[in-house]
């Protein structure tokens, strides 16, 4: 399922990055790779605040719906 329908702090492992290549590029580089654990911290208006790799990152529900967890 896509990280957008994830509960707010529940801890998931990232099964997939879908998207364009330079999408999926980008989001690697944010901290977000297959086998990787993702929580969703807060929604606001649709976009998430997500705790990847230690670190905060505000991510669109674009994104987020190319994230499989």
């Amino acid at each position: 399922m896509p990280l957008t329908f994830a509960d707010i702090g529940e801890e998931n492992i990232i099964k997939k990055i879908g998207g364009k290549p330079e999408t999926k590029k980008h989001l690697e580089n944010l901290g977000f790779v297959a086998g990787g654990s993702v929580s969703v911290i807060n929604t606001i208006g649709g976009n998430l605040i997500v705790k990847v790799k230690e670190s905060r990152v505000a991510i669109s529900q674009e994104m987020a719906q190319k994230i499989m967890i």
